[in-house]
């Protein structure tokens, strides 16, 4: 195995993914990369959000470092190669991959049947990507 790429959105299912990505990179020796994506939307501007693109990017960086952090403490967030990309998540995912990675991705499922489900993004992962993929869903679930 190549690397282990993990997408993170802050969520219950994305940081059960994270924790399960950085035991299983160690397991195998090799490189955790956790990817952040986030698109521009108008309704931004209708907040107060900060509205320069580099100031999004900046904000997403400093969550998905908190993220790491909280997670895998400070020592195992500065052994992460942490990418923010403006974009959709299936397409960050996806560009970072190679047929010798592992993409580990959150289920937010719902239970019951539809419990069984995957979210979107976890869907179209499984079905498009050059690698292996390994869904993970947060506990209680």
């Amino acid at each position: 195995m190549n690397r282990v790429i993990v997408g993170v959105d802050g969520s219950d299912g994305s940081r059960a993914a994270l924790r399960w990505a950085a035991s299983e990179a160690e397991r195998w020796g090799a490189p955790l990369v956790a990817v952040w994506a986030w698109e521009f939307s108008p309704l931004i501007v209708a907040t107060n959000a900060p509205t320069e693109i580099e100031e999004l990017s900046q904000a997403v960086a400093q969550r998905l470092r908190e993220t790491l952090v909280e997670e895998l403490g400070e020592d195992g967030a500065d052994r992460v190669e942490a990418h923010v990309v403006e974009g959709t998540p299936v397409r960050a995912l996806l560009d970072q991959a190679g047929a010798d990675d592992l993409i580990v991705v959150g289920s937010r499922g719902y239970g019951g049947f539809k419990g069984a489900l995957l979210g979107s993004v976890s869907q179209q992962v499984v079905h498009y990507a050059p690698c292996p993929v390994t869904v993970v869903r947060a506990a209680g679930r």
